[in-house]
C-alpha cells in the first residue's frame, strides 16, 4: 500500500507512464494517494493505474480537450477552498500534446501553486536515442492533419535546430513521405515507436531509407515520435 504524501493547496501535475508501468516514480504515486480530487483525461483509464498500485480513489473528475475550460475553473475553486487537486493525463506529462494547458493557465492567473512532477514523457527518450544533435532542438508536436500542414512543415524544415514531431500511426508514412518531398532525399532522421513498451523500435537513417522501413511491414502500429535533423547539419 502506498503511503500518501500530506499535500498542500495546490495544483499538482502528475506524469503517468507512456508504456511501461514501472516508469512511475514514488513520488507520483504518494501524490496520487494524497490527492483530495484527480482530474483525469479518462477517469476509466486512471481507476486503472490506481488500481494497479492499491491506492484509495479520490473523488475523480473528468478533464479533458472537450472539457477543460470549464473544469479549469471548477478545479481552481476547489483549490482556493483548500483541496488539494492533482491533474493526470492518460500517459506522459499533462500539457504536453495532452490536455493541461487551460488549467495550469487558470491556476497562474489566480496566483495558484503549480507543483510539476518530473516524470515520463515521449519525445525525451525519442530525441536522445534518435543520434542526431540535441543541444538544440524544436518540439512540434502533432503537424496540423489538413488546412495548414504542408505550410507547417515547410516551416519546420527550415529551422536551424532538431525537430520532434508526433504522429498517429495512420499518418506516419504520409509524414514521412511529405518530409521527403519538402526536405530532400538527405536529411537524416529517426523514428521511434512504443517507447518503453515491448516492441519499442528505433528507425534510423536517411529521410528515404526510414520510410522504406515502414513501408516493408504488415502492420503499422503505435505512436510515433519523429526527430528531424536540422537545416544547418546538412552537408
Amino acid at each position: 500500500m502506498i503511503k500518501a504524501d500530506i499535500l498542500k493547496p495546490a495544483l499538482y501535475l502528475i506524469p503517468t507512464p507512456i508504456g511501461n508501468k514501472d516508469d512511475i516514480t514514488v513520488r507520483a504515486l504518494k501524490t496520487l494517494a494524497g490527492a483530495d480530487i484527480l482530474a483525469c483525461e479518462d477517469t476509466r483509464h486512471t481507476g486503472q493505474l490506481l488500481k494497479t498500485y492499491k491506492i484509495n480513489s479520490p473523488k475523480m473528475v473528468s478533464c479533458h480537450e472537450h472539457n477543460e475550460k470549464q473544469k479549469a475553473v471548477y478545479l481552481c475553486n476547489e483549490i482556493e477552498s483548500g483541496k488539494a487537486v492533482a491533474f493526470v493525463s492518460d500517459a506522459g506529462s499533462p500539457g504536453i500534446s495532452d490536455p493541461g494547458f487551460e488549467i495550469i493557465r487558470e491556476a497562474i492567473s489566480r496566483d495558484i501553486f503549480v507543483i510539476n512532477l518530473p516524470g515520463a514523457t515521449a519525445f525525451v527518450p525519442a530525441l536522445v536515442g534518435s543520434g542526431l544533435a540535441n543541444n538544440r532542438f524544436t518540439f512540434a508536436g502533432f503537424p496540423p492533419q489538413k488546412r495548414g500542414r504542408i505550410a507547417f512543415l515547410e516551416k519546420l524544415s527550415k529551422y536551424n535546430s532538431t525537430v520532434i514531431l508526433y504522429e498517429s500511426p495512420h499518418r506516419i508514412v504520409k509524414l514521412m513521405t511529405e518530409l521527403i518531398e519538402i526536405c530532400g532525399s538527405n536529411r537524416k532522421a529517426a523514428v521511434a515507436r512504443e517507447i518503453s513498451k515491448v516492441y519499442e523500435e528505433f528507425i534510423r537513417g536517411t529521410l528515404p531509407e526510414c520510410l522504406a522501413v515502414l513501408e516493408k511491414k504488415d502492420k503499422i502500429k503505435g505512436e510515433f515520435v519523429l526527430v528531424l535533423e536540422a537545416a544547418e547539419e546538412i552537408v
